[in-house]
């Protein structure tokens, strides 16, 4: 690739084709026409990012954003589709991606030029195809990263984008890069994961694994190459994406992603399938596989351009809550008078107004980008040290200086039953309610034994809630998993969560100090929780923590290792539950007002 970092950002703008949008039209036209039946029409606007919502008549959009890097006229549009054309919200996915609510069928076609004026498809952003590729929103700036992942995440987006097997594969196959120790891109639940490494002759690599998953099969994903050379890694892909095309499952979607086709080859056996796939690739199929730059060379960071210098603003009364703030969120870059900002988003959710506001911020503050999270957050880098106050000022009248990024109350969720027709349950409604009942405990004052503080015990600690199996939430691999249920009490189903506890990710360190392979650890049972029990649920285990821990063992460490049968114990009076027990607002979801109900629909958001 040749010129400098800004042309190779200026580049990296464009995902979009006008020509996806025609083809979204005239396949709609053809469908009204009665020229494809229900199912085709499915299978292809799925691929093109629109789901149906369990409120009849209008559509999810998910929108594409590759390693969740955003410019400001990105913002911009995304703030005009939530304000102009859904529900006023963008929600912020544990893939770095964006989605809209309640879009009229007939309006999708104006918001997808919008966005596609931008630069931002919604192709294969759903569908059983290569979804988005993920990589740390910190890549480029982390002190700990071996090199900047970005490039090459970005360079194998563009390779699958619109391949010829991208978009007709047997199910959804996911992708995530990470440059740093400590699991901050989950890769061993991808179904392809590199991992940054650097052999001992300085040339830079990767780690590669395949075959994770979470769902019905959880499973830490094997590792394929214990080296890969950067340069190799568009035709590797190609050949995974090739097998899995060819002998993946069709017919049982259920056992139909690459985990599953492991599964039943062998890893010995799939890993032999790739090789030779590899081996057989045609000469212009490798011709096309080469990077855009040379594997140890890609466009370096450049410093955003220079300042004023401004010095740092005196204290006023209204900067309180400044020093928490700059204390959880604020964090320094490797590049010497930078910092990055996490802005913490309730349950990932932005307004229109908050779009706008971030395409201000990273234009005054930052690098003219800003990054997603898989936390359901978002970062601004390259913010200047000495201006964090003035930041600070400007993210809280955009109501986004809520402080505790990463801590244990800002608590994952999927969607749920709010919109997903194949969730069981409201599950943002529990991760509210667990979220406010942690922050009332953090905000106790110091000596109060109910004050619960985020520092090295509860460091990388996670609450992650899904409202079906299928896991959107991630809750297979958090410390505290909840997975959206019923029970039945009598006649009448109740709604309630299957609740884990010991689940993660980590990257165990050799003797010699050399990275190990990371690996997925799913959370083990407890039991099934009803839901209005969440809060007390999690103030039980946090007590057991407190109360069992060895010295200043952290809740993660000790959730992965106490046995299950004293945390059933702990809990034994809150997972009890009977006629003569249950209250009338038991049957009723948190954050819904109606009783209960089971609502059977063939869900599109795993789909």
């Amino acid at each position: 690739m040749q010129g400098s970092q800004r042309e190779y950002l200026a580049g990296r703008l464009g995902f979009a084709s006008s020509a996806d949008v025609d083809e979204f039209v005239s396949t709609l036209e053809r469908f009204e026409r009665g020229e494809l039946d229900g199912e085709e029409w499915r299978k292809f606007r799925l691929v093109r990012g629109v789901y149906g919502q369990r409120q009849p008549g209008v559509q999810m959009l998910r929108v594409k954003i590759p390693q969740g890097v955003l410019t400001p006229p990105q913002l911009r549009a995304l703030a005009t589709v939530a304000r102009d054309y859904s529900d006023g919200i963008a929600h912020v996915t544990t893939r770095q991606n964006l989605q809209f609510y309640g879009l009229p069928l007939a309006r999708v076609e104006s918001a997808m030029r919008l966005l596609a004026d931008a630069g931002i498809t919604t192709r294969e952003a759903c569908g059983n195809s290569v979804r988005t590729v993920t990589a740390c929103a910190l890549a480029g700036v982390n002190p700990d990263e071996l090199f900047d992942v970005t490039p090459y995440a970005d360079a194998l987006t563009r390779y699958l984008l619109r391949g010829p097997r991208s978009s007709n594969l047997p199910r959804k196959f996911k992708i995530a890069f990470e440059g740093c120790r400590g699991g901050c891109g989950v890769a061993p639940i991808n179904d392809l994961a590199f991992v940054a490494r650097i052999a001992p002759d300085g040339r830079r690599g990767f780690l590669v694994l395949a075959g994770g998953g979470t769902a019905t099969l959880v499973r830490s994903a094997p590792v394929l190459e214990e080296f890969l050379p950067a340069g190799e890694i568009l035709e590797l892909a190609e050949a995974v994406v090739r097998v899995f095309h060819r002998e993946g499952e069709r017919k049982n979607k259920h056992k139909a992603r690459l985990k599953w086709l492991i599964h039943k080859l062998g890893f010995a056996e799939f890993a032999s399938q790739v090789r030779a796939e590899r081996a057989a690739l045609p000469a212009e199929a490798r011709a096309d596989a080469q990077l855009p730059f040379a594997g140890d060379a890609p466009p370096e960071l450049l410093l955003p351009a220079t300042r004023a210098a401004s010095p740092e603003l005196p204290v006023l009364l209204e900067d309180g809550g400044y020093a928490d703030w700059r204390a959880s969120n604020v964090l320094p870059q490797k590049q010497a008078g930078f910092v990055t900002a996490q802005l913490t988003l309730p349950l990932g959710d932005l307004d229109a107004e908050q779009l706008d506001g971030l395409a201000l911020l990273c234009e005054e503050f930052g690098d003219g980008q800003v990054r997603t999270t898989i936390e359901q957050n978002v970062v601004l880098r390259f913010v200047p040290a000495s201006r964090t106050r003035a930041l600070y000022r400007k993210v809280r009248a955009l109501g986004l200086a809520r402080d505790g990024a990463g801590w244990l109350g800002d608590v994952t969720s999927c969607p749920g039953a709010d919109t997903c027709a194949i969730a069981v349950t409201a599950s943002r409604g529990i991760a509210r309610s667990i979220g406010a009942y942690l922050e009332e405990r953090r905000r106790l004052p110091d000596g109060n034994p109910a004050a619960l503080r985020d520092g090295p015990e509860l460091d990388g600690a996670r609450i992650r809630v899904s409202g079906c199996p299928n896991g959107c939430g991630q809750h297979h691999i958090a410390d505290i998993g909840l997975q959206g249920g019923l029970r039945k009490v009598g006649e009448k189903a109740l709604p309630a969560y299957m609740l884990y506890v010991g689940g993660g990710v980590s990257e165990p360190v050799g003797a010699d100090g050399a990275a190990g392979v990371p690996v997925a650890r799913a959370g083990r049972l407890v039991g099934r929780l009803p839901v209005r029990r969440g809060p007390a649920a999690v103030e039980r285990i946090l007590a057991l923590w407190q109360r069992e821990r060895s010295g200043a063992e952290p809740l993660s460490a000790y959730l992965a290792r106490v046995p299950l049968d004293k945390v059933r114990s702990e809990l034994a009076e809150l997972l009890a539950i009977s006629e003569e027990t249950a209250t009338p607002e038991d049957f009723i979801d948190l954050g819904q007002s109606a009783p209960f109900t089971v609502t059977e629909a063939e869900g599109e958001c795993a789909a």
